[in-house]
């Protein structure tokens, strides 16, 4: 049996029609950071260890299929729901379900899902 691939995810990308659109909705709506961008081509978004890049459609020789799902931690989900509107909540879980932290999914411009879920807690270390 071959080795495991020790990977680790380091981005995503995803492809626009309207990369000023898409631009607009991660910086203000859901608030990540602009790295880098080629007006013309993409935009790149600073999300913790790892980024998110959103390219013009057609930049490419190799596009992908048209389905991704954008996994963000976030330390508070009632927050960031607030943060990008209620209104643009698609479905959401506020309470954890077994091993499932809560999450709530919405579409960018796109149609791409964002699937924020709630970090889990730490807890305190006991007072002795």
């Amino acid at each position: 049996m071959p080795a495991k691939l020790d990977a680790r995810l380091i981005g995503v990308e995803l492809y626009f029609d309207d990369l000023q659109q898409g631009k607009s909705f991660y910086s203000d709506t859901v608030g990540l950071t602009l790295a880098d961008e080629d007006v013309s081509r993409y935009a790149r978004f600073s999300a913790g260890e790892t980024f998110l890049c959103i390219e013009h459609k057609g930049s490419e020789s190799y596009p992908s299929r048209d389905k991704a799902v954008i996994f963000l931690e976030v330390p508070d989900l009632e927050a960031a729901v607030d943060r990008v509107g209620r209104e643009r909540i698609l479905e959401m879980h506020s309470e954890s379900e077994g091993k499932r932290p809560p999450w709530a999914v919405m579409h960018d411009p796109e149609g791409y899902n964002i699937l924020f879920i709630e970090a889990p807690h730490k807890s305190l270390p006991a007072l002795t």
